[in-house]
């Protein structure tokens, strides 16, 4: 039997939502400053939720380690920092308990190995999404910022949500092998069972 569909949506899915949530927490990138007082305006601030680096726009390169404790000391970054890296370590967890549930070496999959490791992928997509939603809703709030600085959302927010909704929906897809539906069509067997009995055919009529 091949591996179901469902199955292989979803092992594709949380790995590429991984690498993504892993690019998201470790560059520093949350959001951008631009027109800051006494900096020259080709320079701009990027903060993430481990470091803040200044960066130009005519330079490549930047000077990452700049000190921002009232930043650091927000609530938003204590949560991302703990939600982001267990993000991570769910996402891993979910794939080990998957990997031998969708195995291709046996005939049928453990679907309830599959099925757990899938919500387990959900679970992760879900840790991501929370701080990147949160850290979005109080983008210009996080720290006081003159009405003059020009607040942008960084690319690390755009690949979190995009590695999150991907580790939610490859989770979700996942998680459908639970339980048996539409004649086991959700699961494949269907599709295979009719091939079984096509070649069931022939082998008769070819027998007689």
């Amino acid at each position: 039997m091949r591996t179901p569909g469902i199955l292989i949506f979803g092992m594709v899915m949380a790995p590429c939502g991984w690498i993504l949530n892993l690019t998201a927490t470790v560059a520093p990138s949350w959001r951008t400053l631009n027109s800051l007082p006494n900096i020259p305006i080709d320079q701009f601030l990027q903060q993430g939720i481990w470091d803040i680096c200044l960066a130009s726009t005519i330079k490549p390169g930047g000077t990452c380690g700049q000190s921002d404790t009232t930043y650091f000391n927000n609530q938003i970054i204590k949560v991302a920092q703990g939600l982001m890296v267990a993000s991570l370590c769910v996402t891993i967890l979910g794939l080990c308990v998957a990997i031998p549930g969708v195995r291709c070496w046996k005939r049928t999959p453990n679907w309830t190995l599959a099925g757990l490791g899938g919500l387990l992928i959900f679970i992760s997509g879900v840790l991501t999404i929370i701080p990147i939603a949160w850290y979005t809703h109080i983008l210009s709030a996080i720290t006081t910022i003159s009405s003059r600085n020009d607040v942008r959302v960084g690319y690390c927010i755009v690949l979190g949500y995009i590695g999150g909704i991907c580790e939610v929906l490859g989770g979700f897809v996942m998680c459908i092998g639970f339980c048996r539906c539409c004649g086991g069509r959700n699961r494949g067997e269907r599709r295979e069972k009719s091939c079984e009995l096509e070649v069931g055919c022939l082998m008769n009529s070819v027998c007689k």
